[in-house]
């Protein structure tokens, strides 16, 4: 079982982040900010392929998209209680509908090249009759009830307008009459408490006998509604009132098509936040420039990873590394300075793992292959723990405690700087017998360390490998790049003679180094020399039998050229043969009629 905290160690969650910036609506957003890897096979290899669908289809269909649709089901189960939407609402659940029909269209017609999608089509509920009742109600453009919705809106409504322009035509006459003009303060009409006024000057109060409704802030002007517009006002709002309840009696209505349509829409929701998600990936996968990753389905797991690069990092400038040990190896030791890139690699092996468990498709090359893990644990960083009073070293433990007893052959383990933090003798003890461990269980891993000892167990156990990051020889500075099967040396007095350490402390410093060299480290160059020397034999000879195949292959070669030549030789003669008998026969019988 993947544990989360590994996770986020390896900074998944950072890459969901990124993932979920290329979905559609916030139903798909939650999806990938939840998405998780999956340990099964079957899961794995469905989500890559859909991904794969997804991009493929993209490329030829890129105006199929995700428009148009928010996440109704809060919206559908309001209607479920009872309560009456707003045509916001209820034109929301419409454009949602309505783009998920035509998405079911397009890839059920596309169905015979991209069937996984297709089949995910497939759950997206086409709601035609609601859709047409919701555009047949609501004008999509204001936002509105239309007029024709109900007969009896209508009716209110012509009856409303002709009430209201009697009003107005009233208003107009009063302040266009010459004799109320000093009592203006403007000659507007204007509403106050949904009744249509007039505003006259506070001075000549009573000179336009009417209703006051309203005073202006500096109670400089009146706003009146004129008592020969009482009877008028009355009857607008009469009818208001009545276009209103219709218009919540037709809203109601509609919510009661979405409520009965409910759960049909919340699986569409569903559906479409699953098929946003998948072309995520895919407009993600393209921006890395990433890969489908050939899955191997092999008892022992398998880390091959070709110009891997983090996809956290700046594309511009972040340098691809290939982690590819022999088949044989199944734990790496990682050496070198600090800074020279070894918890990036670290990370990126992880990460890329976790990714491709999630149905990412991954920044690498091809010819990448990966195993689907059944637990990854990660301990990298500075876990140092004041509130329980925990030493970096401490925490390490208790994080490793934690999973040991756990790992096998479908584990996935990344230690960084194992056995550090101690006395170097205690912790390199630890450390080899922690990987000795690992090797038992056949568990892959990848290790970064500064111990003599590790980079000795690595170059004297079979199934465990040295490898190291690279550094210029002229400048000390890392290129970041990872050299499997060579330890790697910490250049600490070259670093510290770089940045001006005087030579009398230099010069001490490689005394004690010498003085300070062990049998076993000894041994350990001596080893590591015999290993490189049998790996050159070993290419040598690969090269050899290779050679000895191609003039094989020469050999039969010119053999069958030679018989073949043979066979038309012997054609040739027959031919010859044939025709000289013939002009034999041809000179006889031309003989035998001159004797005649």
């Amino acid at each position: 079982m993947l544990e989360p905290h590994h996770w986020t160690t390896l900074e998944l969650p950072k890459v969901l982040a990124r993932l979920a910036r290329y979905t559609s609506f916030s139903a798909s957003t939650e999806l990938a900010l939840a998405l998780e890897p999956s340990i099964f096979p079957e899961v794995v290899a469905q989500r890559l392929a859909e991904t794969r669908e997804a991009r493929q289809l993209l490329t030829t269909r890129s105006d199929l998209g995700f428009g148009g649709i928010t996440d109704v089901r809060p919206l559908v189960e309001t209607a479920v209680r009872g309560a009456r939407l707003l045509p916001v609402d209820l034109l929301a659940i419409r454009s949602s509908m309505l783009a998920a029909r035509e998405l079911r269209r397009s890839l059920l017609k596309l169905g015979a090249n991209y069937p996984r999608l297709a089949s995910l089509a497939q759950r997206l509920h086409d709601a035609g009759g609601l859709i047409v009742e919701i555009g047949r109600c609501l004008d999509e453009n204001t936002g509105e009830v239309r007029d024709d919705a109900s007969p009896e809106l209508a009716t209110v409504r012509r009856e409303l307008r002709e009430a209201a322009g009697r009003l107005q035509e009233k208003l107009r006459r009063i302040l266009s009459n010459s004799r109320n003009g000093p009592y203006l303060q403007e000659a507007i009409i204007t509403q106050r408490g949904g009744r249509y006024v007039i505003p006259v000057k506070a001075d000549f109060k009573g000179r336009i006998p009417g209703i006051v409704h309203d005073q202006s802030a500096s109670g400089a002007t009146l706003f009146i509604e004129p008592l020969a517009t009482v009877d008028l006002n009355n009857r607008v709002r009469e009818l208001e009132a009545r276009e209103q309840h219709e218009i919540d009696r037709i809203l109601l209505r509609l919510s009661i098509l979405a409520a009965e349509d409910a759960q049909p829409i919340v699986w569409t929701i569903e559906a479409l936040a699953e098929l946003d998600l998948i072309f995520a990936k895919a407009k993600y996968a393209d921006d890395l420039d990433a890969i489908e990753p050939v899955i191997a389905d092999e008892p022992r797991a398998r880390l091959r990873l070709i110009r891997a690069r983090h996809p956290l990092l700046d594309p511009a400038t972040v340098v691809p590394i290939d982690i590819d040990p022999d088949d044989r190896t199944h734990i790496l030791v990682l050496t070198g300075p600090n800074t020279g890139g070894k918890t990036v690699t670290l990370k990126t092996a992880g990460l890329l793992a976790l990714m491709t468990q999630c149905g990412l498709h991954i920044p690498v090359s091809a010819g990448s292959t990966i195993s689907i893990f059944d637990q990854i644990f990660a301990d990298i960083g500075d876990e140092q723990s004041i509130e329980q009073s925990l030493s970096t070293f401490s925490s390490h433990l208790v994080n490793i405690v934690d999973f040991i007893d756990r790992v096998d052959a479908r584990t996935l383990v990344l230690f960084d700087e194992l056995g550090a933090g101690t006395d170097p003798a205690e912790g390199a003890a630890l450390g080899l017998s922690i990987l000795e461990e690992l090797r038992e269980r056949n568990t892959k891993a990848i290790v970064t360390t500064h111990l003599g000892d590790l980079k000795l167990y690595a170059g004297a156990r079979a199934g465990v490998q040295n490898a190291s990051v690279d550094f210029a020889p002229i400048t000390l500075r890392p290129t970041y790049r990872l050299i499997i099967g060579q330890p790697g040396s910490s250049n600490a007095l070259k670093i510290a003679a770089r940045l001006g350490m005087s030579e009398e402390v230099l010069r001490r410093a490689e005394i004690y180094i010498e003085s300070g060299k062990t049998d076993m480290s000894r041994q350990a160059e001596e080893i590591q020399k015999a290993r490189l020397e049998l790996e050159d034999r070993r290419r040598r000879i690969e090269w050899l039998d290779q050679e000895a195949a191609r003039l094989k292959a020469e050999y039969h070669e010119k053999i069958e050229r030679l018989k073949e030549q043979d066979r038309r030789s012997a054609a040739d003669v027959a031919m010859q043969t044939r025709q000289s008998l013939v002009n034999l026969i041809k000179l006889t019988q031309e003989r035998y009629q001159e004797i005649r």
